[in-house]
């Protein structure tokens, strides 16, 4: 273990008021002691005798959300309590975001009351040396399109909606696991639970361990096509219900979710999206106490945009989602699954 002083170099930003500064579409980012959105609170026209913070730096807020530590790759002003590291040694995107969790890791020694300003430096965090393998393998999120898939001005009050039975326009599969496969952090089948967060993803597990573990730990088993499910969406019945969510690659699942395939009709991910959007506006139905069990889930009911034939109109669905800013970002991660 060495301290943060003994592989960074440990200096104060510049301390900028972001309300003074004039805000630019195409200035730098102002970065201040917040949890979200890397640090950055806006975008704001350089100062010409002031020089901003270096790129290729970790900025640490050591008060307000003390420890909040973002990696920034370009230059930034930043405001009050915020001190920038940057390596003594050189180091990769991945082992300076490492330390960012590192760093994040040491949270709870801190409060609004008890500032990090005169003890950053001599937090214990791994040497350079001890950082795991791992960690040069994570794959780093590049940023998102914000342009639409196409441009289209459509709205959804362009086509009439009528009420549907979950029963009559999806298959609706039970899920499978009381107790779930042992964990395998090098699987790639992700177990899907009743959770809010995270697209349903609890754990990962291997194929082989799929395979090999039956559904309550007994000895009788059931095959693979019990147990996996691929290109569907999931809804939890249970635990936090009503979330749902779409899974483009393999899944195995637990009792407390449902796997919902289209009848006669593939999933794309943009008919995904609308479909779970309008799914999750039902949640104030369910609780804890009320769950969204199987035999409900078929005679439950779900209002969809119709064409003139009075069916659900896919395509609007999907042209929908497509006009909208980012959408474009949808068709590149469900085709990097279908090829991953």
């Amino acid at each position: 273990m060495k301290k943060v002083s003994d592989l960074f170099n440990i200096q104060y930003g510049v301390n900028l008021e972001y309300y003074k500064m004039e805000e630019s579409d195409t200035g730098i980012p102002f970065i201040a002691r917040g949890s979200t959105n890397n640090g950055c609170v806006g975008f704001v026209k350089e100062i010409e005798d002031i020089e901003p913070n270096p790129a290729n730096t970790i900025s640490v807020s050591v008060g307000g959300s003390v420890l909040e530590s973002f990696l920034q790759k370009n230059e930034y002003y930043s405001g009050r309590d915020l001190l920038y590291l940057s390596p003594k040694l050189k180091m990769t995107d991945r082992q300076m975001l490492y330390y960012c969790m590192i760093l994040r890791a040491n949270k709870y020694r801190y409060s609004y009351g008890r500032q990090a300003n005169k003890t950053l430096a001599d937090i214990h965090i791994p040497d350079i040396s001890e950082i795991p393998n791992w960690v040069e393998k994570i794959q780093i999120p590049q940023k998102p399109i914000i342009k639409p898939f196409f441009e289209n001005d459509l709205k959804l009050s362009d086509r009439k909606w009528e009420w549907f039975k979950y029963g009559d326009i999806f298959y609706i599969k039970n899920g499978y696991y009381n107790k779930k496969p042992d964990i395998d952090p090098l699987g790639n089948i992700p177990f899907i639970g009743a959770s809010e967060f995270n697209n349903g993803i609890r754990s990962w597990h291997s194929i082989e361990e799929i395979e090999d573990t039956s559904k309550d730990g007994s000895e009788k088993n059931h095959d693979l096509d019990s147990k996996c499910f691929f290109n569907c969406l999931t809804i939890s019945n249970d635990g936090s219900v009503g979330n749902a969510f779409y899974h483009p690659y393999e899944i195995t699942c637990s009792h407390s979710v449902n796997p919902v395939y289209i009848k006669d009709k593939g999933l794309s991910p943009y008919i995904a999206m609308f479909l779970c959007t309008l799914i999750e506006l039902e949640k104030l139905k369910w609780a804890y106490g009320r769950k969204w069990r199987p035999m409900r889930m078929p005679n439950s009911d779900i209002k969809l945009p119709v064409d003139a034939k009075g069916n659900p109109d896919w395509q609007f669905m999907e042209d929908y989602i497509k006009s909208l800013p980012y959408s474009k970002n949808l068709e590149k991660t469900y085709k990097g699954h279908l090829q991953g």
